[in-house]
This record gives C-alpha cells, sequence and structure tokens, in this order.
C-alpha cells in the first residue's frame, strides 16, 4: 500500500462524522416521574402500605387500626354525613381566623414599612408574641370570649398575625434598592408604592407566610377543639377525635385525623400550588 493510499484512508477516517447518540427520547415511566404529583403520590401509597402492614402486624383495632379499616370507617362517616358537617364546621371558624390575622398583619406590615415606630412596634410585638403558642391563650380566650367560635378565632388570628406579619415584613425589607428607585422615579407613595412595587417583589415571602400561618391556624384550632369544641350542640373535626376517643371507637378517630391531612393536603397541593405556580414561577422569581 503506498503512502498516498495510508494518508487518504487516515483523512478519511478523520473526516467520518461522529454517530454516537446525541439526544435520547424518554420512557413513559421516566416522563411520569418527573412529574411531581407522581412522586408524591407514590409516597403516600408508600405510606399507606406501611401503615396497612402496621396495622395487620399489631392485629389489634384498639391501638392502631389498618388503612383498609380507616378507610372504611371514612367512608361511612361522610356517607352517613358527619364527617362532612364536622370538616366544614372547623372550616368556617378557620376561615374568620385566618382572614381576620391576615388583615391585621397586612396593615401592621403596611404601617411597618412606611413609619419607623411601625417598624419599631411591628418587631417588639412579633418577639413578644411570635414564640407563644396559641394554645396557650385558649384560658384567656375562654375568660374574655366564652365558650364558642369568638375564643376560637381570637387564638386563631394570633396564630395567623405573626407568622404573616414576620415574614411580609422581611420580604419587603429585601426588595433591592433599584426596585425602589423605579417607585420613587414614578411617583409611588404609600398604598400604591406597596402594592405596585413591594407586594410584587416580595411576593415569595408573603405566600411563605400565608401558608405558615394556614399551617399553624389549622393545627391550632384542632387541638383546640380537642380541649373544647362545642358551640351551639355542634363540633368540628377535633371535638369529633375527642368524643370517638372517648367512646373508643380508634378506627374513627383515626379517621377524623386523617380527614386532618386529606385537608391539609388538598390546601397546600391545589391552592397554595395554584397560585405559586400562577405568580412568582410565572413571574420567574422561582425555579
Amino acid at each position: 500500500m503506498s503512502n498516498a493510499q495510508i494518508v487518504m484512508r487516515a483523512d478519511t477516517g478523520a473526516a467520518r462524522p461522529h454517530t454516537g447518540e446525541v439526544e435520547r427520547k424518554l420512557g413513559a415511566l421516566e416522563l411520569a416521574w418527573g412529574n411531581g404529583f407522581v412522586r408524591k403520590t407514590v409516597i403516600i401509597i408508600f405510606l399507606g402500605i406501611v401503615w396497612e402492614a402496621y396495622g395487620r402486624y399489631l392485629d389489634n383495632p384498639l391501638l392502631f387500626p389498618t388503612l383498609s379499616d380507616t378507610l372504611v370507617t371514612l367512608a361511612d362517616r361522610v356517607a352517613d354525613g358527619t364527617l362532612p358537617l364536622r370538616a366544614w364546621t372547623s372550616l368556617k371558624v378557620l376561615l374568620m381566623g385566618y382572614v381576620s390575622g391576615v388583615v391585621i398583619a397586612a396593615v401592621l406590615t403596611i404601617l411597618a414599612i412606611n413609619t419607623r415606630i411601625g417598624t419599631d412596634f411591628l418587631e417588639t410585638m412579633t418577639a413578644m408574641f411570635n414564640p407563644l403558642p396559641a394554645i396557650a391563650l385558649l384560658p384567656l380566650a375562654l375568660i374574655w370570649f366564652g365558650l364558642g367560635n369568638g375564643s376560637l378565632v381570637f387564638i386563631l388570628i394570633h396564630s395567623v398575625l405573626w407568622a404573616v406579619a414576620l415574614n411580609t415584613h422581611s420580604g419587603f425589607l429585601g426588595v433591592s434598592q433599584t426596585l425602589r428607585m423605579v417607585g420613587r422615579n414614578y411617583g409611588l407613595k404609600g398604598l400604591s408604592y406597596v402594592f405596585k412595587i413591594l407586594v410584587p417583589a416580595a411576593f415569595p415571602s408573603i405566600l411563605t407566610g400565608l401558608k405558615i400561618g394556614w399551617a399553624f391556624a389549622w393545627r391550632t384550632l384542632i387541638a383546640a377543639e380537642l380541649v373544647f369544641g362545642v358551640s351551639s350542640g355542634q363540633g368540628g373535626l377535633g371535638w369529633f377525635i375527642f368524643e370517638n376517643r372517648n367512646l373508643l371507637d380508634i378506627p374513627s378517630v383515626f379517621a377524623g385525623l386523617l380527614t386532618v391531612i386529606i385537608i391539609g393536603l388538598t390546601v397546600e397541593n391545589l391552592i397554595f400550588r395554584t397560585i405559586e405556580r400562577r405568580t412568582i414561577r410565572k413571574w420567574g422569581l422561582q425555579n
């Protein structure tokens, strides 16, 4: 073989394009696993299997009923209207306390961002009352407002107020000076400056505060109803759990607890996730 032929073959090999796989089409399982909803569903199913297995291992319904027994009891209580009525009773009180707490937090935060005395007041009140468990105020609430929804709303406001105000104020303080200067250059002042500049920029922190406030309020309400929950002869989910505990109807107790969990998951994944997807993710404020 001549030198020319050797060089020609070497050049041909060097010029040959790379034929390796550059892009691979994902399979159905890989595409499904890339969905957060699917992964969370798998986790819930796994926890359900563990629950069922542990319940069957103990074989003691008075101590730890199986998931299947709990689901049957849950279906029965939903069918006879007991759980929907109790859940609605709790949610009505929760909404009153939650909305009131958010409104008061908004007022305090707006005052804090516009005045020095407002800032000092909010920081002092937050440092004093945010570490104080809401359930600790229940005895005072009973004395001041009596046995009824007023006491529940009072402690719910305490649960929501400081978490929302603290996160909102921190978010406002974290807004860049560039955005603040843009607002001032456009002549924005007062509420227009807050709602057109500060709120959109600090919305991730505000939404975090709303989520924390919701979680605090929900668990505080159930805990308070476990202590007292009867207003006009009808209690909420916490009282439903307490009643069935006294009757030793443990599957109903677990059905009540499962209802609390289902409502929490629904609010988190349908309401807050939707708000998050349509605001901060759409605006590019979060990955």
